[in-house]
């Protein structure tokens, strides 16, 4: 208890770690303004250890760790600290999938069934592009009852079930993807279908601290996953009341069985994934033309565009682009290929989203980045309070006319709000998005899922009927109104 204690005392402490510079000196103060806000973010979420890293123009010019990497036995986050990166594991499958491509090898244009047999009729016109943006309307293994234990029964179960709309149609984040992405490359490549993919990045990058493997795998130098548990009930899946305290901690147990590596499974450094970032702007692994391959948005089948290359997020910010991915709900990298600068940030708190933190420290490496929109925005209520956000994106607006505010993004920013124990503060990033968006089903079944967890029985029914009304497909929202409307069970 005493160890624990001591480790806890130096979360609200975060004493920073050493910074390293490279290749050229950083400004004194660009280190003090990534300090004072990594640790006021840290303090406010009660994130036990932080790792960032910071490349621009091919150079590493920051390197930072804070805090505790194994609250059990109070050890230090360090350099050479390695964390798990989840789904950030998805942006190297895109690249591996990319230099068959550039090879002649792969086509993205390919129905799946070009490369694998025996797979489900529904499935077989499924492209490969479709597969890296999640467009293709599979079912998600992730779903399956032994997805942790038995990968044959999970991936039996996956081939069993109803595809969920036509290819193309829509976006719907789904681990069957990468899997398939995972037995294409192999398959070109002569391994085992369930083979890794990164290996050659790895190489290629240096990256020699970094390895697959979860939490039943030995891995040096890796912290442990933890999350906070509060104790307020639940509604639909969410924290009833905002968390006046953290909670109680507990430790995370993630198992990524082999099939499942192309989706998760990478544990990393910090100064890792700014080598591989290095390396990818270098041209050492794809040359630019497949780099702009990788960072366009997918179409859907009516044109438009979505928030997916292949394998990465791609965001506007301004006139300028943010690419990168998310793993866990506690990794982050971003590369804003139009300012030549990079961002890590590596956590060990579920929950932590150091992607709400990666533009602002991008910000201070890039001052002509445009962060008008959802990033700026974010700044202004994390100091001002999400109270004000009718007034704070207004007075964005009148600087920035013209402007249009990603529908997909707010909803993405209010549901990782749910879920960390603010219904407050994601109430009010909804309502921005049904007044932005009044004619979408999405945004008004949002608010009402946010206004019933925040207790407004009433106000949740109005919105769940407009999105029925907007959507009548909208099963879920249907139901809820249904429930609504019949009141409590007698």
């Amino acid at each position: 208890m005493r160890i624990l204690r001591r480790a806890l005392i130096a979360i609200a402490l975060i004493v920073p770690g050493a910074a390293v510079a490279q290749n050229g000196a950083r400004p004194a103060d660009a280190t003090e303004q990534v300090d004072r806000y990594l640790q006021m973010q840290m303090q406010r979420l009660q994130i036990p250890g932080l790792a960032v890293a910071v490349v621009k123009d091919g150079r590493l010019v920051l390197e930072r760790h804070y805090g505790t990497a194994s609250v059990e036995f109070g050890v230090p986050v360090s350099t050479d600290t390695v964390f798990a990166i989840n789904s950030v594991t998805k942006a190297f499958t895109g690249v591996a999938a990319m230099r068959l491509v550039e090879a002649g090898r792969l086509d993205l244009s390919a129905p799946v069934d070009r490369y694998l047999a025996d797979l489900p009729e529904a499935w077989r016109a499924v492209t490969i592009r479709q597969l890296l943006s999640h467009t293709s309307g599979l079912p998600d293994v992730l779903r399956a009852p032994t997805v942790e234990t038995d990968a044959a029964a999970a991936w039996a179960w996956v081939l069993a079930q109803d595809i969920r709309f036509p290819p193309g149609e829509r976006f719907n984040y789904c681990q069957t993807n990468y899997t398939l992405i995972q037995r294409v490359v192999n398959q070109l490549e002569g391994r085992a279908p369930d083979a890794p993919l990164a290996e050659e990045q790895l190489a290629i990058a240096g990256m020699a601290d970094t390895r697959y493997g979860d939490a039943y795998s030995v891995i040096a130098n890796r912290a442990p996953t933890y999350r906070w548990t509060l104790g307020e009930p639940m509604i639909a899946g969410y924290r009833a009341a905002s968390a006046t305290s953290p909670g109680v901690m507990t430790a995370v147990s993630e198992r990524f069985l082999p099939f499942r590596r192309a989706s998760s499974g990478l544990n990393s450094s910090a100064g890792d994934l700014a080598r591989w970032l290095i390396a990818l702007q270098d041209g050492k692994i794809l040359s630019a033309a497949s780099l702009e391959t990788l960072w366009t948005p997918v179409a859907f089948n009516d044109g438009s565009k979505g928030q997916w290359g292949l394998g990465w997020q791609v965001l506007a910010r301004g006139t300028h682009r943010s690419v990168g991915m998310t793993g866990g709900g506690r990794a982050a990298v971003s590369l804003y290929p139009d300012d030549g600068v990079g961002v890590v940030i590596l956590t060990n708190l579920t929950g932590s989203y150091p992607e709400d933190m990666i533009d602002k420290i991008a910000s201070i490496y890039a001052p002509d980045l445009d962060l008008a929109g959802v990033p700026a925005l974010r700044i202004a209520l994390e100091e001002g309070g999400y109270d004000q956000i009718m007034a704070a994106a207004s007075a964005i607006e009148q600087g920035h006319p013209g402007l249009i505010w990603p529908e997909a993004e707010l909803n993405d920013w209010g549901y990782r709000l749910l879920s960390t124990g603010r219904p407050r503060d994601a109430l009010q990033v909804f309502r921005l998005a049904a007044d932005r968006y009044p004619d979408s089903g999405n945004a008004h079944d949002s608010l009402a899922q946010a206004l019933l967890v925040n207790g407004d029985d009433g106000g949740a029914t109005v919105h769940y009927a407009r999105a029925v009304a907007l959507d009548p497909a909208n099963t879920s929202a249907a139901r809820h109104l249904a429930e609504l409307r019949a009141g409590p069970p007698r």
